[in-house]
């Protein structure tokens, strides 16, 4: 098949393209675009096809077209945009505009290459909150729902307060606007659809190394301590072995201690968590808020409902209040290649049932013990206070095993 032109295109129209471009694009039988880039050739005398829906439908359409074909993107096709795909599908030749976050920056009359970049524009915002959490510099795309003003809403929610937002309006078009504002104002505040937001940081925000104090956490009154506390949630959460971008299962959350550190370390991954105590699941939608971890929360009792949840690369379960069986046969039938499964018991009765479910559905284990005390002081002098032993179970499919 004979090579495509696929032209980058700006808010301004015509005026953003070289002569070479705009010469192709006149030269061409069939012009491909958005209606937004369609109709910046109004006097184009070919056949015109508007992007619409699945790109697959339109590739297998432009594979059978014998004409002469040029795609018009918007801005810088491999950024964000249609190129990756269409490039990956079709023989392309491509002529990048400015894409909108270059603009952006250089209306702020400041460098990028070190800024984080981030695409909402037709995605969830879910998971926002862990992947920028402490960087100085954040670009988003936006789009009609995830714009400007939900997105001040969004970070807002998690106590965000350390950034200012710089948005950039219809940039390099007759209807240009930008300019730098509060979260809290822009919450309230209409943009056009057509914006790219940079977010600076301005002031210290709040950071949590691993191992989070268990005080930090909200917890249920007066039952204080019902967490899996600090030094085998540090165990727990490595032996999970995650992955940047790992799903994880968080079964009987409680408090959301496992699923807080978790997202810390799967920033682009997934966090899951179920929890049946209704008083229990507002303690954790706090403290996920506090500690800036947008995990999906829902309520209720294991097994029940965790066929909403994806497969995932790691499951922790702090608890089951029985259907242990049940629950881990569903977690090792959907754990993903690879993944694992960390369970932690108190009594020998559980690890018992435990270790003889996993060799059931053909998982390998390894137990440790931990046994851990902590100093208190007494007068002038210092003593330990036990806290309660707890097995950690650690399964993962035997070698060569696909299925349980």
């Amino acid at each position: 098949m004979k090579s495509i032109k696929m032209i980058g295109i700006g808010d301004d129209g015509k005026k953003s393209l070289l002569p070479q471009y705009e010469d192709w694009i006149y030269e061409s039988e069939l012009l491909v675009g958005g209606h937004r880039q369609l109709a910046y050739f109004p006097d184009y005398t070919g056949e015109t096809l508007p992007i619409e829906g699945e790109l697959t439908s339109l590739v297998e359409k432009i594979q059978t077209e014998t004409k002469s074909i040029v795609i018009l993107a918007s801005g810088d096709p491999l950024f964000f945009g249609i190129g990756s795909y269409l490039s990956s599908k079709l023989n392309l030749e491509i002529f990048p505009y400015l894409s909108s976050i270059q603009l952006a920056f250089a209306k702020m009359g400041e460098r990028w290459q070190d800024a984080h970049v981030e695409s909402v524009h037709g995605r969830s915002m879910i998971g926002l909150a862990q992947r920028i959490d402490g960087k100085p510099k954040v670009a988003i795309l936006t789009d009609s729902e995830n714009s400007p003003n939900k997105i001040a809403d969004y970070l807002l929610s998690f106590g965000m307060t350390e950034y200012e937002a710089f948005v950039g309006e219809n940039l390099g078009g007759d209807q240009e606007r930008v300019g730098w504002y509060q979260l809290e104002e822009m919450r309230n505040i209409e943009f056009s659809s057509l914006n790219v937001v940079i977010l600076k940081k301005v002031k210290t925000g709040p950071t949590w190394p691993i191992g989070i104090e268990d005080h930090e956490f909200i917890q249920r009154k007066p039952d204080k301590g019902l967490i899996t506390k600090k030094e085998v949630r540090v165990l727990s959460v490595s032996a999970l072995q995650l992955q940047r971008n790992s799903v994880v299962w968080d079964i009987g959350t409680c408090t959301g201690s496992v699923a807080i550190e978790a997202g810390k370390i799967a920033r682009d991954g997934q966090i899951f968590a179920i929890e049946k105590n209704e008083a229990d699941l507002e303690n954790c939608k706090q403290n996920l808020a506090k500690f800036r971890v947008d995990a999906t929360v829902v309520h209720g009792k294991a097994p029940e409902k965790l066929d909403q949840f994806p497969s995932p690369d790691a499951v922790f379960i702090g608890g089951t209040a029985g259907g242990m069986e049940e629950i881990l046969g569903l977690c090792c039938e959907r754990l993903n290649h690879n993944g694992r499964i960390v369970l932690n018991a108190v009594t020998i009765e559980n690890l018992a049932e435990a270790m003889a479910v996993f060799k059931k559905n053909h998982f390998t284990t390894e137990v440790t013990l931990a046994q851990i005390s902590r100093s208190k002081p007494i007068l002038n002098l210092t003593r330990f206070d036990a806290l309660n032993p707890i097995y950690i179970i650690t399964a993962k499919r035997e070698d060569g095993e696909e299925t349980c």
